[in-house]
């Protein structure tokens, strides 16, 4: 059952006097690049200030399209204070901004290569809470629902969000609906039903599936992965030190399979587990597993291997017959995108061609699997979400270990975590090109918000937004 309302202390604070030295010029450069919406100086800003290593990560162009997207969502960003969270990372520096078109709050992360020079190894953008110092009036459930509307409405008009959106406490709907197009090539609208790609939202999926082996017996969550994963994987002197722990909890040290053979590659190739094998196989550990969090879409897919050794079932049949169904989730499915699937939602990207958008058809799996790229409604998400806090799916024990921060990364087992004015916030965002998704289950408050987008980046302001009001209540 959803608990009474026990909102929580806060672990972060904000200084709101614009910092000085390297911090404060760094600070300038970065807000005043974004705000120039402009891709000759954004070139300069990522060629003077930042290190080969992140400059290498992608084409300029690419990083010239993060900064003018950020723009377009944001429509300028200004300076609100410096964050720091308990407990402080000494090496990351945390700008807190209020955007123009949400009146919201961003976050952006960066980073120095060294203890003395202005030069950056990484920065990184994502909304924020609302800071410490910003006392808001509070609003009544009806205005909630009211400024929500009104966000979607305005967002539509501007053409930032084209999705589906639902807002519920507990059982309840409260509001949903969709905006936007299905298929700009047929304008076919977004409907409550459309499905649309979760990217990463399937990582929930696969650690509850996990959690389930759990409960039955059949792993454990300290076993070392050699005994599920054999050596046309990885070599065993790799996974003999990752455990099932280290792959839920992002600590194995493994990176992403999403490497430069994958994006030289027919997506045709990759439809089942197994086909992925030649994108990971050579791998290397980035750091000793349980030293640190790292991300890690390989690790994920591994758990999918491991799902599949186990059960002797495929890991899609498995999480249907276990997850989907439990749940009455009719709707979702690693569908594969060269299928007339109905209603399947097609995902843009803007572009500078004559039409003003690209879809991703040609830059995504073809068939998502344990680490994302599935597909699914506002509804089904809606009903995974109640299935969850009501124990249909696993028990309360084992949603304590999905929900506890292992690593001070703000992360459990395959969800995010983080604590709010309004206590704690459990869930899971998904982000590719032409698509972004976000699902929050408030665990105190009892409300669950889900917002799925076929626009890259629109749907996780959306609902950073919806949560914002939340807090206010």
């Amino acid at each position: 059952m959803l608990c009474s309302p026990q909102p929580k202390k806060l672990n972060y604070t904000d200084e709101t006097a614009f910092p000085k030295g390297r911090i404060g010029t760094v600070t300038q450069k970065i807000i005043s690049t974004i705000n120039s919406n402009d891709s000759d100086t954004i070139k300069e800003f990522i060629e003077t200030n930042f290190a080969e290593d992140f400059q290498n990560m992608a084409p300029m162009e690419a990083h010239q399209g993060h900064f003018l997207n950020y723009y377009r969502r944001t429509g300028g960003v200004s300076f609100h204070s410096i964050r720091t969270y308990d407990p402080k990372n000494e090496q990351e520096t945390i700008l807190i901004l209020k955007d123009n078109n949400y009146g919201s709050w961003q976050k952006i992360r960066f980073s120095f290569v060294d203890e003395e020079g202005l030069l950056l190894k990484g920065i990184g953008f994502s909304p924020a809470e609302t800071p410490t110092d910003i006392l808001e009036s509070n609003i009544s459930p009806e205005e909630l629902i009211e400024e929500t509307k009104k966000a979607v409405e305005k967002l539509s008009q501007l053409d930032l969000f084209s999705g589906a959106i639902l807002v519920a406490q507990g059982n309840d709907i409260l509001y949903a609906d969709a905006k936007g197009e299905a298929s700009k090539r047929f304008h076919i609208k977004n409907n409550l039903d459309t499905k649309f790609n979760l990217g990463s939202m399937n990582k929930m999926f696969t650690s509850v599936a996990i959690l389930q082996l759990v409960e039955k017996g059949l792993i454990g969550l300290k076993d070392p992965i050699n005994q599920y994963v054999d050596e046309t994987w990885l070599p065993s002197g790799i996974t003999s030190k990752i455990t099932i722990h280290h792959l839920l909890s992002h600590t194995s040290g493994l990176g992403s399979y999403f490497n430069e053979t994958f994006w030289n590659s027919s997506r045709a190739l990759y439809r089942s587990i197994d086909d992925f094998k030649p994108l990971v196989q050579g791998d290397s550990l980035a750091f000793e597993p349980g030293e640190r969090f790292g991300y890690s879409n390989t690790g994920m897919l591994l758990l999918g291997v491991i799902i599949q050794k186990v059960t002797q079932q495929d890991y899609f049949k498995y999480v249907a017959h276990n997850l989907f169904e439990p749940a009455g989730m009719l709707h979702t499915d690693a569908y594969e995108m060269d299928q007339p699937v109905e209603n399947l939602a097609m995902g843009y990207e803007r572009s500078e061609n004559s039409y003003g958008w690209t879809n991703n058809l040609y830059k995504h799996v073809i068939k998502g699997g344990p680490a994302g790229g599935g597909f699914s409604t506002v509804g089904d998400f809606h009903r995974f979400a109640m299935a969850l806090v009501n124990e249909k799916l696993v028990s309360k024990a084992s949603l304590d270990l999905l929900w506890t921060d292992y690593s001070n990364a703000g992360y459990g087992y395959g969800f995010t975590i983080r604590q709010s004015p309004s206590g704690q916030v459990v869930g899971h965002s998904g982000g590719f090109p032409g698509l972004n998704s976000n699902l929050d289950i408030f665990l105190d408050q009892g409300y669950v918000v889900v917002v799925l987008s076929n626009y890259d980046g629109a749907a996780s302001p959306l609902a950073k937004k919806v949560s914002h009001l939340i807090d206010r209540l």
